[in-house]
């Protein structure tokens, strides 16, 4: 990659972010509550100043200027980007705009758009490392189109329930990126390499804006974005690299996955109430909570929060980079993350109590 273009491209991606935020200010003289965070009481707010939800819009239109820029310079077409980022965007940014939205309206909607996207691109998923799935998906197409469809619903879901504390989903997207475009840029997929390499940059932007402390929000347009984006690459990076176990890639998307799926069995099961209505019975919330006690410092214990998940989450994934060939190390190596979240959730869980108690 040319260096010129490359710090060419980052200043004027650092430029998208300051247009965007000069726009919104002119916008705002018209509507001062337009793409505004200021409902502090909802169960996942944890911020005190109102706060622009602009982060999603800038990662969509720096994201254009990279297809644009591959497209007319490098030749290179990104179809599959450009439809399932826009429209799953798109469905989050409704909310952004504040129009009332029904969650179970916004869930069909996103399936639709799924089922319309994967049939649309020829999105499927080849293996599974376990021989039974690799069976079905082989032998019937409704079921492999419903598997795909559930891997997409899960990371995109995902992506947006851990969003909202400064950097958590700005830098775990970091982390799946940057080793999704080590695996494609030294495994000769110089194409997939090319779109991973400036969407971290955009991602190091975003952070400049977002963390330690938060000037701007992803807001549900960005983090349904990165969902999409990361889900779209990784089962890309799988297809291209046959080689790599496909436990390597749940392990790498296991906290998005996982947290969404655990979230939903915690509240049908054990909570008895609907799976679809946000709480603050989260993992990060939780920790969040045993931090303010800790620390006794709501803006240091916000960004703590992004830093010890994902350091954890980093110095988990690093036995399995080196491992990431071995099927059978990834598979059991992947029961280790269940076990961890379950034990970390079960200890925080205890602990918040005792603090409610005391």
């Amino acid at each position: 990659m040319d260096l010129n273009n490359i710090i060419f491209f980052f200043v004027l991606l650092f430029l998208v972010y300051i247009c965007n935020k000069y726009i919104l200010i002119i916008l705002n003289k018209f509507n001062p509550k337009l793409l505004i965070d200021d409902q502090f009481q909802k169960p996942q707010a944890f911020h005190q100043t109102p706060t622009y939800i602009s982060g999603g819009l800038s990662i969509f239109f720096s994201l254009l200027l990279v297809y644009l820029y591959l497209f007319f310079y490098k030749d290179i077409t990104y179809y599959e980007y450009i439809s399932f980022c826009t429209l799953i965007f798109f469905l989050g940014f409704i909310e952004d705009l504040k129009i009332n939205f029904n969650p179970i309206v916004r869930l069909f909607l996103m399936i639709v758009f799924l089922i319309l996207l994967t049939q649309y691109n020829n999105i499927f998923v080849e293996k599974t490392g376990i021989e039974i799935l690799n069976n079905w998906l082989q032998n019937s197409s409704f079921f492999s189109l419903i598997f795909i469809c559930l891997c997409f619903l899960f990371v995109i879901n995902g992506a947006n329930l851990i969003d909202g504390y400064n950097g958590l989903l700005g830098i775990h997207s970091l982390i799946i990126l940057i080793n999704l475009f080590f695996i494609n840029y030294l495994n000769g997929n110089t194409n997939l390499a090319y779109i991973l390499f400036y969407v971290i940059l955009i991602l190091i932007i975003f952070l400049k804006f977002n963390f330690p402390t938060a000037k701007i929000f992803l807001g549900d347009g960005g983090s349904y974005l990165l969902g999409a984006f990361i889900a779209l690459s990784a089962i890309q990076t799988s297809i291209m690299n046959p080689t790599i176990s496909p436990f390597y890639f749940c392990i790498l998307l296991f906290y998005l996955f996982f947290e969404v799926f655990f979230s939903f069995i915690r509240k049908l099961v054990f909570e008895k109430k609907s799976p679809i209505r946000p709480d603050k019975n989260h993992l990060h919330m939780i920790l969040y909570k045993v931090l303010c006690k800790k620390i006794n410092n709501k803006l240091k214990s916000n960004y703590y929060v992004s830093i010890i998940i994902n350091l954890i989450f980093l110095i988990l994934i690093i036995p399995a980079i080196f491992m990431m060939k071995n099927g059978l190390f990834c598979k059991y190596y992947s029961l280790i993350f269940f076990i961890i979240y379950i034990f970390s959730y079960g200890i925080l869980a205890n602990k918040q109590k005792s603090y409610e108690k005391n």
